[in-house]
């Protein structure tokens, strides 16, 4: 059985922006940070840390026991490994053949088996979404630019499209503009999504002055909800200003929003805007 109560957090840290900010939301609160070699990309030198592969399981276990830490938090992106090069412990290469077998039906089931070997070990494994804004990710509009018609017919579509992909475990984003699908995203991520979206013709897509179509990100259906929560911030707003796209559309405490001043602020520079629809 996991904890419901915890005092120290073990923070596993891959790429990208959302570990520093838990940890700038935890505020004087007891951390330890495991650095996920090969995926964390910024600097944890001033916080409390070790570094492990993500394949050393029992190392990670190791290392969180001795920092006295009785939870767990999974934050920023990891991609899957090749196990050819990746390093491995005892734990890992014990645990590997279920993560093999699961990873045939899909990533989130991938997740499931990691989960369930931190629970087993003893740790309440908790979201970043409660770690992060007290008052959740309410519906409405983020930023001062409203969508006009189209953008929300937009919307609509791509917020379907991402759920059926969600649905077969493929991924949680879609780019739709004016109608038309221009992207699913799979294992490449949002980033690398984005990028094939700029390439397209500006004519099935939009431009900086006639922005056209919008990005969805939603939960898959089946997700872990306390790992690997659909998550935005600035270089999401930028790359999809980069497209060409008039804005973004999320599900209402579905996803995360990285530094949220500062992408409200990228919002209205660029005149895209955030729509969160409630849950459906």
């Amino acid at each position: 059985m996991t904890k419901t109560v915890w005092t120290k957090l073990g923070l596993l840290a891959g790429g990208g922006d959302l570990p520093l900010e838990i940890l700038k939301a935890s505020g004087d609160r007891p951390v330890h940070v495991v650095v996920l070699r090969g995926f964390a990309d910024r600097d944890y030198a001033p916080f409390e840390t070790s570094s492990r592969s993500v394949g050393e399981i029992g190392g990670i276990i190791k290392d969180l026991r001795a920092a006295g830490c009785d939870a767990v938090c999974f934050a920023g992106y990891v991609t899957r490994p090749d196990l050819s090069t990746l390093k491995m412990d005892a734990r890992g290469l014990i645990m590997a053949p279920r993560a093999l077998a699961a990873g045939r039906k899909g990533d989130d089931a991938i997740i499931r088996v990691v989960v369930d070997e931190f629970e087993q070990a003893g740790f309440a494994v908790v979201g970043a979404d409660s770690l992060l804004a007290k008052d959740g990710l309410p519906a409405g509009l983020i930023g001062t630019v409203e969508p006009d018609e189209t953008n929300l017919a937009d919307a609509v579509k791509a917020m379907e499209v991402a759920a059926e992909i969600g649905r077969l475990d493929i991924g949680q984003g879609a780019v739709v503009a004016d109608g038309v699908v221009l992207a699913v995203e799979a294992q490449e991520g949002t980033n690398a999504m984005l990028e094939r979206v700029a390439g397209l013709p500006a004519t099935l897509r939009g431009s900086e002055t006639a922005r056209c179509g919008v990005l969805a990100k939603r939960p898959k259906p089946i997700q872990e909800r306390r790992v690997d929560l659909p998550t935005i911030g600035v270089d999401t707003v930028e790359r999809c200003a980069a497209a060409g796209l008039a804005g973004i559309v999320l599900e209402a405490d579905g996803a995360l929003i990285v530094d949220r001043d500062g992408v409200r602020a990228a919002l209205n520079r660029h005149g895209l805007f955030v729509l969160v629809e409630p849950a459906r």
